[in-house]
């Protein structure tokens, strides 16, 4: 019997190194085309219906205003159907606070005075609970619905940041590790900020940098003051850009290190991503008992964890799998008013519309089955809707 072919020898690192280098390459080409000219995200124009819905009135109102010439001039299209792009979507929300009774609803949720940051920190220490996924659409929504938003990737992988367009080996972009570091090349976190194709949300990416913080930490621990306060680091930093936005959302590594901790600190709210298998339950168990451990150990330390609320999201949720809904059912009998009362269903549009770097905002209704595209839109929207609330609640608003 004839002997196999031994394998060949070969330099894992060169060949590791050169096959990371071609992906980057292809996705490179990939972005230039999906992304002319300068492959950046640019935004599709919204219809009428749906800047209704991201500015809480009736489309008829909406007609009406623009029958009238009040108002940012949409774009008429076939058929007499009105289109504006997020921008006049901003000029909207301004005219109707300019010209609405006194009293009446204001659609410029901006902070007031006496409104604190609101900082949302997204964890799991388990990858593919959708952590990602609902940040970014948690900080699209929130901008359309007026606030002023920072996204933060936290996360080395830069996940969050591909799907804002950032390819960070190719385009350099600093990251959040500039403002945390303890050497003298650290900077303030408002020269790092990028604008995204969004008005109203801007983001700091992420890059492979951001693992040097994991390193760092534990050695300027051992030899500084600053090093012993570690967990102090992003809040001082926020405190530059705080007068900027309303709320920061956090995309946060999936695993429990010194960046999670210094995140959890910074937070003012917590929302904790659930796949409903049983293998990901009990490894939210573990996760939670270690962050505990964790926190109560930062807290000696002097530490100020201070939430308004503490929140689970259910992702990927299929409403006819038996045992995902007898844990839906377990976990809220547990946690009860802890769970969000909406679940993020799973879905073939958001899958889809991701491998084109994309989120359901960017992506053309048209393209898709309109009754998958709508269940994953009204379960997205329904989701942030009472995050967003919780954030106004926090505000003492109704």
């Amino acid at each position: 019997m004839k002997a196999d072919t031994p394998f060949p020898a070969f330099e894992f690192d060169n060949k590791i190194l050169a096959q990371g280098a071609e992906i980057s390459r292809r996705l490179d080409i990939l972005r230039r085309e999906k992304f002319p000219p300068n492959a950046q995200k640019s935004l599709r124009q919204f219809s009428m219906a749906e800047v209704a819905q991201f500015l809480g009135v009736t489309p008829n109102n909406l007609k009406r205003l623009s029958l009238e010439g009040k108002g940012p001039t949409p774009e008429t299209k076939t058929g007499g159907r009105r289109f504006y792009t997020a921008e006049q979507i901003n000029e909207l929300r301004d005219y109707l606070d300019r010209n609405g009774k006194s009293g009446a609803k204001k659609y410029v949720p901006h902070r007031r005075e006496g409104d604190k940051l609101q900082v949302i920190g997204v964890v799991n220490f388990k990858g593919g609970s959708g952590k990602t996924t609902t940040a970014v659409h948690l900080a699209q929504q929130l901008a359309l619905a007026g606030h002023r938003v920072l996204a933060l990737d936290l996360d080395p992988q830069a996940s969050l940041s591909a799907l804002f367009g950032f390819q960070p080996e190719i385009d350099n972009n600093p990251s959040v590790y500039d403002a945390l570091r303890f050497d003298e090349h650290r900077r303030p976190l408002s020269e790092l900020i990028s604008q995204t194709n969004f008005p109203s949300l801007d983001i700091v990416p992420a890059n492979l940098e951001l693992s040097e913080y994991e390193f760092e930490t534990p050695l300027a621990a051992q030899s500084s003051r600053e090093g012993k306060f570690f967990f102090t680091r992003l809040t001082k930093a926020l405190e530059e850009v705080d007068e900027r936005y309303d709320i920061v959302v956090l995309d946060c590594p999936p695993q429990l290190g010194y960046l999670t901790l210094t995140a959890v600190t910074a937070a003012t709210s917590i929302l904790i991503t659930v796949h409903p298998e049983m293998l990901d339950l009990m490894s939210m168990s573990q996760f939670l008992l270690t962050l505990g451990n964790f926190t109560k150990s930062l807290v000696k330390a002097g530490a100020e964890v201070q939430m308004d609320w503490l929140r689970y999201l259910i992702t990927r949720y299929e409403p006819t799998d038996i045992p995902q809904t007898q844990l839906l059912g377990l976990m809220q009998s547990m946690f009860a008013e802890e769970i969000l009362t909406n679940t993020m269903v799973k879905s073939t549009a958001i899958s889809d519309a991701g491998l084109t770097k994309q989120s359901l905002f960017e992506v053309e209704r048209a393209k898709f089955n309109k009754g998958t595209y709508d269940r994953a839109f009204d379960s997205m929207w329904a989701v942030n809707s009472e995050v967003q609330n919780l954030v106004h609640r926090a505000w003492g608003r109704s």
